[in-house]
């Protein structure tokens, strides 16, 4: 793959999403699947979901850090060896999809591998973002991590048309 701006080769990549918590909704499922698919001219992508670990109705603060450390130790487990890591977080940089672009082309000099972090309903441990290359926000706003997932899948495959001069952008 070549980059019309730069003129820099970009391999066919890696990229893993490693979600906290299953889609369960079919409209949601078909958007990432309708993703996924398009995305195959560019990148292999794997879809990796990780249980969210269940909290009492009224869970204290200590509970819910516990519950995001297992949940980290179940993500770095998961984590592909040599991937550069992408971890989405509300205090994480905003970036247009063209800076997406850009960050991509660097960091495929770097590592061919990809990965995204999506926590669950309470976020990610500090752990897990410590261990992220980049901290990447969505928005300032919030949104359910089950849409996120969608949004990230379409912001990858937006990225990669950029970068190959295709017409999905425009």
């Amino acid at each position: 793959m070549v980059c019309p701006r730069t003129c820099t080769a970009i391999l066919m990549m890696d990229v893993t999403l490693i979600c906290v918590g299953k889609l369960k909704e079919k409209f949601y499922k078909d958007a990432c699947a309708e993703y996924i698919k398009r995305l195959g001219a560019y990148c292999r992508v794997t879809v990796t979901e990780l249980a969210e670990e269940r909290k009492s109705e009224n869970p204290s603060p200590a509970e819910v850090d516990a519950c995001l450390l297992r949940e980290a130790e179940a993500i770095k487990r998961a984590v592909p060896k040599g991937a550069a890591v992408i971890a989405l977080c509300v205090e994480g940089r905003e970036y247009s999809s063209q800076g997406l672009a850009g960050v991509f082309e660097e960091l495929s000099r770097v590592s061919s591998k990809l990965c995204f972090v999506i926590g669950g309903s309470d976020g990610l441990h500090q752990s897990v973002k410590e261990l992220a290359r980049l901290r990447l926000s969505m928005s300032p706003m919030t949104f359910p991590h089950h849409l996120a997932r969608v949004m990230v899948l379409e912001q990858i495959y937006r990225a990669f048309s950029i970068l190959n001069g295709g017409k999905y952008h425009k």
